[in-house]
């Protein structure tokens, strides 16, 4: 059946953000909206995935806008993460890690209410012959195909949905109807805020060739004055508010994040807000006038410590000095920040991955993510890697499973990796105090602590089979 919202009455639409089992599970601009799932595997693994359990829900940005763009036009909207309820038509946002539950659910809401489902998200972007049971797929950004639904156009099959070249053109997400969240972080445990997140920009003006955050449309973005609108708007009906920018390069454009930062404090708005960006596009002065604004957390990738294997695959090295001096800068003042590491890459080995490692310890950032490269569809990186790949199942493609032969380090050993990369940063007696607020504690005890630490962990993973920075024999746990 075609999917058709007569103009002339009210239409019940529901949007579906599934909640998934197993691990955690981050969809929407997650990964370019493919989606992660982290499970962990370890001791030390298992308890950082319950505190991302209980620290990362922040709604999905996706439904808050076609929430909005329906209710503007007279309809009526719910959305769900599990039940599904009577409505006249379903939309379900697709993920690569938890796409069997979508299109099963989609599938038992279609048999029950007689209604039309259409998918949408980066999933059905790239790859729609994997979904059934719908009565349409969105390809592309979903705004355009909802706005020619929600005026009455019949939708069937394959929907290209272009996307919208004046961002400032979209009503602002409707966090009224697609909920809202009391977002916790270790400074926040007892001043809980309302969480929402924000898209200032969309798509990345970089060429990572293992990035899917490029892969759907082109970098565009929107004026400062109407991110600052809706930062207001937001503040005006929810009171302290923390903001959660999504942007994959908040301060790519300089002036932009400066006129930004200079309208929320024009607007003498009561905010704190976090965004992700590049380390070089940020110096002292821009962290402070970011900082008067609200800014309290900071997150960027490193990915890599060799500078080679991060040509290779598109991306702009970052002197060590410029990142170590930004990272200590942001601790100076009260920032935290968080390094994104990719381990893996074609041209790793054992002893390169250790580097990074390690280099990621030297950094000492508040929090470290390390993920397994993963060659997504619809990426550069995937075509070159085709005859590599080995994993078939594709909700294994969630950022922390081997699914490919690496031509240096067998699947095992990178496992173990990632297991130890997060032991060695987070099993170290100078985190622990530092996350605590105890900074001022004597620095050259801690140093003894930490080294004594970092030969325990030598020694574990020497009883387990690996030697640092030779390969292992297989078995290790990495705890």
């Amino acid at each position: 059946m075609a999917a058709l919202l007569p103009q002339s009455y009210c239409v019940r639409i529901l949007l579906a953000d599934l909640r998934a089992k197993g691990g955690h599970v981050n969809k929407d601009t997650v990964a370019g909206g493919y989606g992660s799932r982290f499970v962990g595997t370890s001791k030390t693994t298992k308890v950082i995935e319950l505190f991302r359990k209980f620290f990362e829900n922040v709604p999905s940005i996706q439904i808050g806008y076609l929430a909005a763009i329906f209710a503007e036009k007279g309809h009526e909207v719910f959305t769900t993460r599990n039940d599904a309820t009577a409505a006249d038509l379903a939309l379900v946002l697709t993920s690569i890690v938890d796409f069997r539950k979508e299109v099963q659910w989609a599938g038992e809401f279609r048999k029950k209410y007689n209604s039309p489902v259409g998918f949408f998200g980066t999933f059905a972007t790239h790859i729609p012959q994997e979904l059934s049971g719908a009565d349409f797929i969105i390809r592309g950004e979903p705004e355009d195909a909802a706005t020619r639904l929600a005026t009455g156009e019949s939708l069937n099959g394959i929907v290209v949905s272009n996307p919208i070249q004046d961002l400032d053109s979209l009503p602002f997400p409707r966090w009224d109807i697609a909920g809202r969240t009391s977002f916790l972080s270790t400074e926040r445990l007892f001043n809980r805020r309302s969480t929402v997140p924000v898209l200032s920009s969309r798509s990345c003006p970089e060429f990572c060739t293992y990035c899917p955050h490029r892969i759907t449309a082109s970098y565009r973005s929107r004026s400062a004055e109407n991110v600052v609108a809706e930062l207001e708007h937001i503040h005006r009906k929810y009171g302290k508010t923390h903001f959660l920018f999504r942007d994959p390069l908040f301060t790519e454009e300089r002036e932009r994040s400066i006129a930004i930062a200079e309208g929320i404090l024009r607007s003498q708005l009561s905010i704190q807000f976090e965004c992700e960006t590049r380390l070089d596009d940020l110096d002292k002065h821009l962290l402070d006038l970011l900082y008067r604004a609200g800014l309290r957390t900071i997150t960027f990738g490193v990915e890599s410590v060799n500078p080679i294997t991060l040509k290779k695959v598109g991306r702009r090295p970052i002197p060590p000095e410029h990142q170590k001096e930004i990272i200590s800068y942001c601790t100076k003042k009260g920032i935290r920040t968080t390094g994104f590491y990719v381990l893996g890459f074609p041209s790793d080995t054992s002893e390169s991955v250790c580097a990074t490692i390690d280099y990621s310890v030297e950094l000492n950032s508040t929090l470290a993510l390390y993920k397994i490269l993963t060659p997504y569809p619809g990426t550069p990186l995937r075509k070159q890697m085709e005859s590599l790949i080995t994993e078939t199942d594709l909700q294994k493609f969630d950022g922390f499973t081997v699914t490919f032969r690496h031509p240096n380090i067998d699947q095992s050993t990178l496992q173990f990796l990632l297991r130890n990369a997060y032991t060695r940063f987070y099993c170290r007696p100078s985190w622990l105090i530092q996350s605590l607020g105890l900074q001022k504690y004597s620095p050259s005890r801690l140093t003894a602590w930490d080294a004594y630490a970092t030969n325990r962990h030598d020694k574990i993973d020497a009883k387990d089979g690996f030697i640092r920075g030779i390969k292992n024999v297989g078995g290790a746990t990495g705890d």
